[in-house]
């Protein structure tokens, strides 16, 4: 137990929700998405489309760190044909429409009462989040009644730079007003989140064992956690009570 962390931030992809695999509901996105861009070919033709130059975005993206804004997300990377009037004014309902074609996203089962928890016991709480949507991880918090635990939200899509780049990190730390050093992170990605942390000095690091994840990205060994864990709710045998 480590009892100079004061803040505690947490990834939410994986971590603390999930995607839950749903036919019916992913059919229903993808053609509301066609449907709202006016698209002409067929879904399958449509959406290797953009499947393709979503897959050149996203090298782009983990290559050189950053993310771009809903808004250029689409009308730059993904529907450049589009007419920019158009597709602009749809970016947001575009991204989640385009999240949604995975499933639904639900959260882990002890995810409420653990952030319910770890903010009794007197923990600063904040999210660091690779993301492509400005409204999702918001509109979870409000609709999940999780909202008030956080006093810092740090999302990609809405700074510009992603993990594993250090200065998300030392943003977060710095709204949050806790020291590097004191600042503790969860997330299930065993490579960029552990070398996020490290490299921007963090206290400690706890990385979530997501099969899902591991299997795109398997830890290299060049970076190791402090803990590994399997359910959320084991971050309170990590983080004891701040006023014992």
């Amino acid at each position: 137990m480590n009892h100079d962390i004061e803040a505690i931030f947490l990834d939410v992809g994986n971590t603390l929700r999930i995607v839950v695999e749903d036919p019916e509901f992913s059919q229903n996105a993808m053609q509301e998405l066609m449907t709202l861009v006016g698209a002409k070919e067929s879904q399958a033709e449509f959406f290797a489309k953009v499947e393709q130059r979503w897959k050149a975005y996203r090298k782009i993206s983990k290559t050189e760190l950053v993310e771009a804004c809903e808004a250029d997300l689409w009308t730059k990377h993904l529907l450049p044909d589009y007419p920019v009037e158009r597709i602009a004014p749809l970016h947001g309902k575009l991204t989640r429409l385009w999240r949604d074609r995975d499933g639904r996203r639900v959260p882990r089962h002890d995810a409420k009462e653990t952030i319910i928890e770890l903010h009794r016991r007197g923990y600063l709480l904040g999210i660091i989040a690779n993301t492509i949507t400005e409204t999702e991880i918001p509109d979870w918090m409000e609709s999940d009644g999780v909202k008030q635990y956080f006093k810092t939200v740090i999302l990609s899509s809405k700074v510009g730079i992603r993990k594993p780049n250090p200065e998300i990190y030392w943003m977060a730390a710095r709204e949050i007003g806790v020291e590097p050093t004191k600042c503790a992170y969860l997330g299930d990605n065993p490579v960029r989140d552990v070398e996020g942390t490290r490299a921007a000095g963090y206290g400690m690091m706890i990385l979530f064992d997501e099969p899902a994840t591991t299997a795109k990205e398997p830890p290299t060994g060049d970076h190791v956690p402090d803990h590994v864990i399997r359910e959320t709710r084991e971050l309170l045998d990590i983080f004891p009570p701040r006023n014992q």
